[in-house]
């Protein structure tokens, strides 16, 4: 197919409104007459046509009787692919979008060679939680208050069936020697000098100490702690009642018995994160190999694409951050992941969600993006929700969060309990508190609001994040955790805080069985 003459029909049918599907632009460039066939196409389809299509191509060269002498399914394999058996540990380059004579990317539809599913009858995907528009917090102390209490309240739902529950103030007025619960937030955890440690539960009526004696079998649990997050405690009152000594200890958690939902049929979903776009080190090779294999035989029961953030590398995020951008404007970073993005196939679903290098407020919940950035980011219609979100794909339930929080987590807890090695790892730690943003006041930015955005009120069936730059899942109660790597190499940045990432790989999920290829680009 002569770039030319498609950068020329992609240019024409952009100053005219419209975008195309990739086969329906091949198969003009490849007409006897690209100009003459153009203008047929435009003279067939209808006024309230957005995207010209393949059908409407075929149609118009059908009744001139033209001959598009395209490949079949109107789609040229890259160079170097084979297009019954890509390669994804490799791959081949393959054109950068930026590197078209100036024309715009076409917006591309499905390709026939993959054979996916584009009937919408065989699909559902509805959101759950998306806060953008609903922002109500003013940083006022009554938002904080509010967001304690409906904190304690949802959470503590989930603990008070465990135990005998007692407010604090009840506590410290009972008869010493006396066995006691309380549910409550975690306000202080500290040792004493005999190497055993003192747990402060606050609740709504106030405090109350818990002693965990250093040699019991939990506690070793006192090292995954965060302040913040919701507990449950039960144990005996010392004699003069100013303290209990815990005899166990309960998280939210996830059930045990947690059977997860499947899909009716074999679908899958790619599940990535933090592009980068505008970074010098954004893999634009890399991306360009996982966009071409999503037109391939190989990815044709893909079928949604969800992106966990930062799809920018974003303005003034660390320290001479500006010493290693490639585009400098935040409006122009979005307007070339867009072009990125037309790369992917039209048929897929796409679902995003903002994160910490985007331009959206810092605090979680995130809202998602402003209308200007929607209409700039406007490819296939994306669906573009809060940080974090949970999509519900076939009756699968996927929580998107992108993670930041997994930085103070791994700050505060056993390396054994969470790493940078083994991001699922940390994210499991959020599972079992049912949250994922608990400690507040540290690292993690948190916005209060009337209610917690941040719980994790039902139980998902896939929890998604990024941020890390690695690669790691695993099962936990059966939920399957992901955080799926970046499309960035490594930047000075990260060098300088002993970062490796782990770029240019797509998890793929199987949504029938919850099972996980990882597909390599880089």
């Amino acid at each position: 197919m002569p770039l030319e003459a498609s950068a020329r029909i992609v240019s024409e049918l952009t100053s005219r409104g419209y975008n195309a599907e990739r086969e329906a632009v091949t198969q003009l460039s490849s007409a006897d007459d690209p100009h003459a066939a153009l203008e047929r196409v435009m003279e067939a389809v209808s006024d309230d046509t957005l995207v010209v299509r393949t059908e409407h191509v075929q149609a118009a060269l059908a009744a001139t009787g033209s001959d598009a002498n395209s490949t079949a399914g109107g789609r040229e394999p890259s160079p170097g692919h084979d297009a019954d058996d890509p390669s994804v540990s490799t791959g081949t380059s393959a054109p950068n979008p930026a590197a078209t004579d100036g024309a715009t990317p076409v917006e591309t539809g499905g390709s026939s060679d993959a054979g996916r599913s584009a009937n919408p009858d065989l699909r559902s995907l509805e959101i759950i939680g998306d806060m953008t528009g609903e922002s109500t917090g003013t940083g006022e102390y009554s938002d904080f208050v509010s967001v304690f209490r409906d904190r304690l309240e949802r959470l503590g739902s989930k603990l008070r069936g465990r135990i005998n529950h007692r407010p604090a103030t009840a506590i410290q007025n009972m008869p010493g020697g006396g066995e006691v619960g309380m549910v409550g937030l975690v306000n202080d955890i500290r040792s004493t000098a005999s190497g055993h440690w003192l747990v402060e539960l606050e609740d709504a009526t106030g405090t109350f100490p818990w002693l965990v004696m250093k040699d019991r079998e939990y506690a070793d649990l006192v090292g995954e702690l965060l302040c913040d997050e919701v507990l449950a405690m039960e144990g005996t009152l010392a004699d003069d009642s100013g303290i209990a000594f815990v005899d166990s200890m309960y998280f939210p958690d996830i059930p045990r018995t947690h059977e997860p939902s499947t899909a009716d049929r074999h679908v899958q979903a790619a599940l990535i994160s933090d592009v980068h776009v505008g970074s010098q080190e954004f893999m634009h090779d890399a991306w360009n190999r996982f966009t071409d294999w999503l037109h391939t035989k190989q990815a044709q029961h893909v079928e949604y694409l969800l992106i966990a953030g930062d799809m920018v590398e974003g303005v003034g995020i660390y320290p001479n951050q500006d010493e290693e951008l490639d585009i400098i404007d935040i409006y122009e970073q979005y307007e070339v992941f867009n072009e990125y993005l037309k790369q992917v196939p039209g048929d897929i679903e796409i679902v995003m969600i903002p994160g910490n290098h985007d331009a959206v407020r810092l605090a979680e919940p995130q809202p998602g993006f402003n209308e200007d950035l929607r209409t700039i980011m406007s490819a296939h219609d994306p669906r573009i929700v809060s940080n974090p979100s949970t999509v519900t794909l076939e009756g699968v339930s996927v929580l998107m969060y992108h993670g930041v929080s997994l930085d103070e987590v791994i700050a505060e807890l056993p390396e054994e309990k969470a790493s940078y090695e083994e991001p699922h790892k940390a994210m499991y730690q959020l599972l079992k508190k049912r949250h994922v943003a608990p400690q507040f006041g540290g690292h993690t930015r948190l916005a209060p609001e009337e209610q917690d955005y941040l719980i994790m009120e039902d139980v998902p069936d896939i929890f998604h994040t990024g941020h890390v730059h690695k690669l790691g899942f695993g099962k936990y109660h059966n939920v399957l955790a992901i955080n799926s790597g970046c499309w960035q190499s490594q930047t000075d940045f990260q060098k300088s805080v002993n970062i490796d990432p782990d770029a240019g790989y797509a998890p793929i999920v199987d949504l029938d069985t919850l099972d996980v290829t990882v597909q390599k680009f880089s």
